[in-house]
């Protein structure tokens, strides 16, 4: 029973994929309008889940310090991932879709992987602190997933294929799920290693791929909003980490 308990949370928060479809209600004018300011959100997101979220919670099942190592690799780990991509991609200064859009899409499987590990785990306890875990995730995810939905339109796919990829990537949660109800009580070391390999990952994508897209905005009333938008972001996934 705990299990398809399980389950179910694992399909809903994948689901909150599908958030960017109001997107699609939107003129094309508009959704361009507000690109950058979700490019802005899902940044501070990224920021606030790696070190409000994911390094404290791998830190609290490490006993030494070789978390920060591993965010340290993980980060390594992502910038060799995003060379990979641009030779393989964009060879010959053509470049339709911008590398850091698969990458998001990497660094956000890894992400919705995780949470699928923490579901799983989490409703091996019981029910109710399952049904807790999942309300906080999804608390987490529904910024973050349009965040997500905006860095791929803005990276260069179109809107629907936008929606399916990162649906895709939001799949991930479901097989995390299945493996974190099964090892939950064998081992976390698988854990303790991907937890801070993410955080690193995403603190790539934030500072070396998304900020500097800000960082373009020469409008000085435009930027402005735009570092509030991403200081919220930010803010958002601490409210979350406290109630996690």
């Amino acid at each position: 029973m705990n299990f398809l308990w399980a389950l179910g949370a694992s399909i809903i928060v994948s689901l909150i994929s599908f958030v960017g479809v109001i997107s699609l209600l939107l003129k094309e004018n508009l959704l361009s309008k507000i690109l950058l300011l979700l490019i802005s959100f899902s940044a501070g997101a990224l920021i606030g889940g790696a070190f409000l979220h994911l390094i404290p919670e791998a830190a609290e099942k490490s006993v030494h310090g070789e978390v920060y190592l591993f965010v340290i690799v993980g980060f390594i780990l992502f910038f060799i991932l995003e060379k990979y991509l641009h030779w393989r991609h964009c060879h010959k200064g053509k470049c339709e879709i911008h590398t850091f859009t698969y990458l998001n899409l990497v660094g956000d499987g890894v992400h919705n992987f995780i949470d699928g590990l923490i579901i799983g785990s989490s409703f091996v306890i019981n029910i109710n602190f399952g049904i807790a875990t999942s309300f906080a995730i999804i608390m987490h995810e529904i910024p973050q997933e349009i965040g997500d939905f905006g860095v791929l339109v803005y990276g260069g796919l179109n809107k629907n294929k936008a929606l399916f990829y990162n649906f895709l990537s939001a799949l991930t949660a479901i097989l995390g799920t299945i493996i974190g109800f099964v090892l939950a009580n064998i081992s976390g070391n698988f854990l303790k290693l991907l937890m801070p390999m993410a955080a690193g990952g995403f603190i790539y994508i934030a500072s070396c791929d998304l900020i500097p897209e800000l960082h373009k905005q020469q409008d000085l009333k435009k930027a402005t909003v735009s570092m509030a938008v991403f200081i919220l972001g930010v803010a958002f996934m601490y409210f979350a980490a406290i109630h996690h």
